[in-house]
Parts: C-alpha cells; structure tokens; sequence
C-alpha cells in the first residue's frame, strides 16, 4: 500500500501548502479534488496543468487520483455526462494521474454501464481509468460491482473503497471487498462516529471497522493507493489533516501487503 491525502481535507490551502503537507507526513501522493476552491479543475489552461505537474512531481510525490465529481448514473442527456468526464480524462493524463474519481449519482447500472462505454476507448487512449466510488445511491461493493460487471471494460474502469459508506449501509468489510475484488482499484480510508454520525474522528477513535478492513486489505495483498479523506472541508470544526495524518501513516504500516 502507498498512502496518499486528499485536497478536500486541506480547504483554503493552496496547491504548495497540499504538497508541503503531504510530503511532510510522511505520503507518498496527492489525491487532488477537482474544484475551483482547489485551483485544479478541467478549466486550466496548458501552462496551468505543466505548472501542477511539476509542483508536484518536483517534491517527490505522484497524484494519486483526480477527485472529480461526475455522476456517472446522474439524470440527464449522455451526451453532458460523458463530455464532463472526458474533461476530466484530458485532464488526468495532463497532469500524470493514473485515474479519475467519479460518483454514481443514481441507482440505475445500465445508465453508468453505458456512458463507462462512452469513455473506454479515449480512456484507454490516454492510459487512464474511470474510478467509481462506493457513495450514495451505489454505496454498497454489491452495487458498484454490478454496475462495472455491466460496463465490461475493465482495462479503463475501477473502484474506490469509501471504507465508510459499503459498512454505515449494512455491507461488512468482507462482503464489500468479495464484490469488489475484480475490480479494486483505491482505497479512501477515515474514521468516522458511528454509522448515523459520520462526523470526522481521528483514525481508531471511531466506529469504522478499520481493523477489520485493513487485515482483509493485507490478506488480499492489496498494494495500491491508500488515501486519507479526511472531509474538513464538510465538518470546518474538526482538526487540521496534519493531526490526523499520523494515524493514517500507522495505519498503512501496519496493514501494507
């Protein structure tokens, strides 16, 4: 496992002081949240996205993913969908990032199973992939493991493992990652109070079966990307990421495959 730290616990911090953070506890990536507030987003020009790649590369660290909030099941015509994500694709392969976050945005499978086709083959063009997150309508592995077997393009599609959501909708750590396995591309990692409260709490200090996950993460020998999501930017009261990030750091030792 490589550990890497969201943007989205680091809101008003620009770019520089993400890098500096995540470089200074111990991270070997930056999962960049794709927003205006971030400075990173489809709408950068050329020279903006080379200045983010070398930023970043410069102080030893790869970007894990893009954060992006496409809703690949959203309502709507196909055809706003896919040219969203597209520009988050171009985007992707700009700045050297193996994929893009995506969230399901709707519980129907044939309609995400369809725009993922829409998208394989620039995907595959540009050497990066669509990552669909366990997150509202299609929280559960079961889910998001029926949407993907549905897409059939496993050259350019993943999944990101919200450790919170499969569990606080009733999935056990074991039957999510049984769904997923084909398919496990990321994992994002927190603590949270309990199934009802999802406040942020520091790693252990909540009810997110961490130890659970990890073991199965280890005996699976899972060695991709681990990121800490620490949602600051939804809860401003809870600490500064930087307090939070040792706990993810010893997480990660703990379980590495």
């Amino acid at each position: 496992m490589r550990l890497a730290v969201s943007t989205l616990g680091m809101p008003g911090d620009g770019l520089d002081r993400a890098i500096e953070i995540a470089s200074g506890h111990g991270c070997q990536g930056l999962e960049l949240r794709l927003h205006p507030d971030t400075g990173v987003h489809a709408g950068l020009g050329p020279e903006e996205r080379r200045s983010v790649r070398e930023r970043v590369e410069r102080a030893g660290l790869e970007i894990s993913t893009l954060a992006g909030y496409v809703g690949i099941c959203q309502p709507g015509a196909d055809e706003e969908v896919v040219a969203a994500l597209l520009a988050d694709l171009r985007l992707a392969a700009d700045l050297g990032a193996p994929g893009v976050r995506v969230f399901p945005r709707g519980g129907d499978p044939a309609v995400g199973a369809r725009r993922l086709k829409a998208v394989s083959g620039p995907a595959a063009d540009r050497g990066v992939r669509v990552l669909v997150e366990t997150h509202d309508q299609m929280a559960t592995g079961a889910a998001v493991a029926a949407l993907l077997a549905e897409a059939g393009s496993p050259e350019t599609t993943g999944v990101i493992w919200d450790l919170l959501h499969p569990w606080r909708h009733g999935e056990s750590p074991a039957a999510t990652l049984a769904a997923l396995r084909p398919w496990l591309s990321y994992v994002q990692v927190k603590d949270a109070v309990s199934a009802h409260d999802t406040t942020p709490v520091p790693m252990g200090e909540g009810s997110v079966p961490l130890e659970e996950a990890g073991e199965l993460l280890r005996g699976a020998g899972f060695g991709g990307w681990v990121s800490l999501e620490w949602e600051r930017t939804w809860y401003p009261q809870v600490a500064p990421v930087e307090e939070i990030l040792p706990g993810a750091v010893a997480w990660v030792r703990r379980f590495a495959a």
